[in-house]
């Protein structure tokens, strides 16, 4: 899929505030005029399928002539690379692994709240019979997106079994690419996610091996350090609107999961048994510091991060 070219320069608009009798404004007025920010429909992201569609961050800038664009760019490191050149604002649905290595390697980044939480949604899948177990893996070829959840997954299934990542031929390919991989023969084994590997089961693949016990799958919502420095009253308003998503699909959770069904290919019922797989709570807690702690030693251990962050900085405090 090819990317559409971001615009990154923000023009300064300038907004005057009147003071009227029996009129309110706005406590906090921003000096920009753009807000550029990821569209990450997969695995299985309600929220922005939604906030997307109904257009609920471009309806609560509007009055400040702020526009709204999203890009679908899902690659992590592609994600933080834009977002380290100032062509992305916010990154909306990172995978922990990546925000982890990103700010290890000098991305000035702040985790503004969770996105969700999902072990079951990552999964290592096979269309081959002699395949049971991780152990099965070994020597095997196995594809996915190298530096994510998925791969930590790989690594940790393997790690349970006394083998790692060196004892398979690991293929760093990004999810269609994978399935397509498993789907011709060309590898033993693929990490897949969210509709796809929901659709690759039905299908017939088997699951080797999910996150249940291996990984909590933490997603999260980042800015850049200037962004949070700058925008405090732009991060309040957009995680207002985070929380009135999830409002809305819990009161209309019918009608929100037939939203989403049209956006991912399949059924109500089959969205619905996904949405199971997920939590979508914004808050973050001791639980999922611990967690991203744990998988940043993870990380180091396994080489694929070098240098130790401490994880609490990296958390955004409301000013």
């Amino acid at each position: 899929m090819k990317k559409r070219k971001i615009i990154a320069s923000i023009a300064a608009v300038t907004f005057i505030i009147g003071m009227m009798t029996g009129c309110s404004t706005k406590q906090s007025q921003s000096d920009i005029s753009e807000i550029n920010l990821t569209y990450v429909k997969a695995p299985l992201n309600v929220p922005s399928i939604i906030q997307k569609q109904d257009d609920l961050f471009g309806k609560e800038f509007s009055s400040d002539n702020i526009a709204v664009n999203f890009y679908e760019i899902t690659s992590g490191p592609d994600q933080t690379a834009a977002l380290a050149s100032g062509e992305l604002d916010i990154l909306h649905a990172l995978g922990g692994t990546s925000a982890l290595i990103a700010a290890s390697n000098g991305v000035d980044l702040k985790i503004i709240n969770t996105y969700s939480r999902s072990p079951k949604g990552f999964m290592i899948l096979t269309n081959n019979d002699e395949i049971v177990s991780a152990k099965d893996l070994v020597g095997k070829k196995v594809a996915g997106p190298k530096g994510t959840i998925l791969h930590q997954v790989l690594i940790a299934a393997l790690n349970k079994e006394g083998y790692s990542i060196d004892d398979v031929e690991f293929i760093n390919m990004g999810i269609p690419e994978a399935a397509v991989a498993l789907e011709d023969g060309s590898v033993d084994a693929a990490l897949i996610a969210g509709p796809t590997a929901y659709k690759a089961v039905k299908n017939g693949s088997k699951i080797v091996a999910n996150g249940e016990g291996l990984v909590d799958g933490i997603i999260v919502t980042a800015v850049s350090g200037e962004f949070a420095e700058n925008h405090p009253d732009i991060i309040e308003r957009f995680r207002k609107v985070e929380n009135e998503t999830l409002e809305y699909i819990n009161n209309n959770f019918d009608e929100a999961m037939g939203k989403v069904s049209e956006e991912v290919g399949l059924t109500v019922d089959e969205v619905k048994e996904m949405y199971d797989w997920y939590d979508f709570s914004l808050d973050i807690t001791d639980n999922d510091i611990k967690s991203l702690e744990d998988t940043q030693k993870f990380l180091i251990d396994n080489g694929l991060q070098e240098n130790e962050v401490n994880v609490q900085d990296l958390i955004y405090k409301t000013k």
